[in-house]
């Protein structure tokens, strides 16, 4: 069953009779026998007849928290006159807004900041298109690039119903790197143009973080963009996730006292995801790799037309497995999943070898349930907030662009991915690492700092 989180929270405002002191207890016991959290009350007024409370509860879905509600306003001298949704309520006008770095009080300030004198540093550009990094935006902001065709847990939606998605990445990256990041939710689907819409945008960019476009299509969108491009183009639902993954790895490893070079890893998920999480781990020298789409294992006798499956038989599963994802997990030192809910029960890691490592990744519901996993694996680590070990691209996407962007790097090398994975995992000390935190909070303040200041020097 899924934990109660703030993602449903709702603020109820009740009435109360004014007399009865029970009023305020009876409603917090009834979020409770619910199954809600109250996270806070508030008294907002007081009158003759009434007394008026919002009182805020986190449930663990929609129709949870309309339980909830319904539950508190069945108790006697309680009315419920309104239930307000707290996490719509944080996105009406949408998230982001666009602030001036510059005073304009005064007739000579907008003379400097416009006409006349803008007239200037726009020649002075023309003369040297290099000096647009200092004297304008550009060396400081990110278009998040989307055809929302593949958004985390929720598929196809398509660009407007994307935005908030996008408009929550541009806050991480101006909350944890002071990157400016805007969205732009294109109304295509076709390769080419979203290609060509990039190509045609990007002198006002210092780079273009792709997000949440589907695969195969997001492969050769990227591809081509680094190619034609002077600025980093990266396709955080492939890199960022790989990034963290193998920090997240390594410090599991430390803690069952095992080597890349030792282990086989069991993937489910050939996507974006699951490729980019291959050719990294095959950068860190890992023993091999059993790969795992919805058809089951990855091998060289297997029909494929995708590009990046194809590549995932020729450089994976070197015993050359067939089957499901038991198959897989047999004998597997470690399991990660990016793919979909619910594929195997917990006593089925018992399949797998001694101190096995489970990384069960899929929103919101996870490959394994986690809590089970905990019986029978040494480390367990989701995509979830309400779990211990969550795997987070926030951990990796703001200070890679922070550096690359310091760096006027004009592109994102497999060597500053590798250090920015190193530089997360060195976050957590001898000292701290164990089963239930091998990788970093994404409120850790230390984490963007030296992920940026280690792909400045794997830049150069």
């Amino acid at each position: 069953m899924s934990i109660a989180s703030a993602g449903y929270s709702i603020t109820m405002r009740l009435h109360l009779h004014p007399d009865d002191p029970r009023g305020v207890g009876l409603a917090t016991t009834a979020v409770g026998e619910a199954g809600g959290v109250v996270a806070a009350m508030d008294f907002v007024d007081s009158e003759s007849d009434r007394l008026v409370i919002d009182l805020t509860a986190n449930a663990r879905d929609v129709d949870h928290a309309a339980e909830i509600a319904d539950a508190v306003g069945a108790v006697d001298g309680i009315s419920v006159h309104k239930v307000s949704d707290r996490t719509f309520l944080m996105h009406l006008g949408g998230k982001l807004e666009v602030r001036s770095r510059v005073q304009l009080r005064t007739r000579d300030q907008l003379s400097m900041a416009y006409t006349p004198g803008v007239a200037r540093v726009c020649e002075a550009i023309a003369e040297r298109p290099e000096d647009a990094h200092n004297l304008t935006i550009k060396g400081n902001t990110v278009a998040i690039v989307t055809d929302g065709s593949a958004v985390l847990g929720l598929g196809n939606i398509g660009p407007a119903a994307a935005m908030p998605v996008m408009e929550g990445k541009a806050a991480l990256f101006k909350r944890f790197a002071n990157v400016d990041a805007w969205p732009l939710c294109l109304d295509t689907q076709d390769t080419e143009e979203i290609i060509r819409t990039c190509e045609v945008i990007a002198p006002g960019f210092g780079g273009i973080n792709l997000e949440d476009i589907a695969a195969p299509r997001c492969f050769e969108i990227e591809a081509r963009l680094r190619e034609s491009l002077d600025i980093p183009v990266f396709h955080d639902d492939q890199h960022g996730t790989a990034i963290v993954v193998v920090a997240a790895l390594t410090n599991a490893l430390r803690v069952v006292g095992k080597s890349f070079a030792d282990i086989t890893v069991a993937m489910s998920g050939a996507g974006a995801a699951g490729v980019a999480v291959a050719k990294m781990l095959k950068d860190e020298n890992v023993g091999d790799i059993v790969a795992l789409d919805s058809k089951g294992i990855i091998h060289a006798g297997r029909e494929l037309n995708a590009e990046s499956k194809q590549w995932l038989a020729q450089n994976t599963n070197s015993e050359g497995r067939a089957g499901d994802v038991l198959d897989a997990l047999k004998g597997a030192d470690v399991f990660i999943g990016v793919s979909a809910p619910n594929l195997f029960a917990p006593k089925d890691i018992e399949l797998m070898a001694d101190n096995p490592i489970v990384f069960a990744l899929a929103n919101p519901d996870p490959e394994v349930d986690p809590t089970g996993a905990l019986e029978y694996a040494a480390v367990v680590a989701t995509g979830r907030s309400d779990f211990p070990n969550q795997i987070n691209n926030v951990l990796a996407f703001p200070g890679v662009f922070r550096g690359a962007l310091d760096s006027r790097a004009p592109e994102i090398s497999e060597a500053m991915k590798t250090a920015a994975a190193r530089a997360i995992a060195s976050v957590v000390t001898d000292e701290q690492v164990n089963r239930a935190y091998i990788i970093p909070s994404v409120f850790n303040a230390v984490v963007a700092d030296e992920v940026a200041k280690a792909v400045r020097a794997a830049s150069g």
